[in-house]
């Protein structure tokens, strides 16, 4: 069976956990944190979580796992049928991903681990925010989905990236750069929230906070 290697912390592994929900794909959990040690990186180069344990070997990085999954697994696609469909809601995981998500990675230090990031540092990732939420906004729907009127593995990466990068910047500089900048991201994850994958993947993240809490 299909091993799913990582914590339920971690957004991107959050993200695929969504997709072999969704799909319906038989899967098992292992507890994994990032580690340096020798033979973790050889089952994951960088480090990372999560990454797949299958028959085949190791898969790592969370946009390849899902593009495995959905070739292996096309009976419940998390892509649209249609080509450009299916192409724009790849695109706006490269948004997601590259253009907010890791912009924002660079205030998680202040935002949530009781760390310093210069003010220096804020203001260049404000900037750089600004403007790539300003381009998102281009090419999101939000009606009801994030590419339009299907579900696909864009909402899976948007149900756990948006709320992320909300709360740093509210953190950091007080204000939801996402809501200040029209994405109502709130309502929209209700909506996403209400979804059987989506819950479970809250739950048990929930409970993993609850456990770390007593430890």
């Amino acid at each position: 069976m299909l091993k799913l290697c990582g914590f339920a912390l971690s957004n991107y592994y959050n993200k695929v956990k969504m997709v072999l929900l969704e799909k319906g794909v038989p899967f098992e959990e292992s507890f994994a944190y990032p580690s340096q040690d020798e033979a973790f990186l050889a089952r994951s180069p960088l480090g990372k979580v999560p990454f797949f344990e299958t028959a085949q070997g190791p898969l790592c990085e969370s946009q390849p796992m899902i593009e495995y999954l959905e070739a292996l697994h096309p009976e419940r696609p998390v892509y649209s049928r249609d080509p450009f469909i299916a192409a724009k809601q790849r695109e706006l995981i490269v948004f997601l991903e590259l253009h907010l998500e890791l912009v924002a990675r660079e205030l998680y230090p202040q935002a949530f681990f009781g760390g310093t990031v210069s003010e220096s540092a804020q203001a260049r990732v404000r900037k750089r925010l600004e403007r790539h939420i300003t381009a998102f906004r281009q090419v999101a729907k939000f009606d009801p989905y994030l590419a339009g009127g299907e579900f696909s593995a864009a909402d899976c990466a948007a149900f756990v990236h948006l709320p992320v990068i909300g709360l740093a910047t509210q953190q950091i500089y007080g204000s939801d750069l996402l809501i200040e900048h029209g994405i109502d991201w709130k309502g929209y994850v209700k909506t996403i929230g209400e979804r059987p994958s989506a819950q479970r993947v809250t739950a048990d993240r929930k409970a993993y906070i609850a456990q770390q809490a007593k430890r």
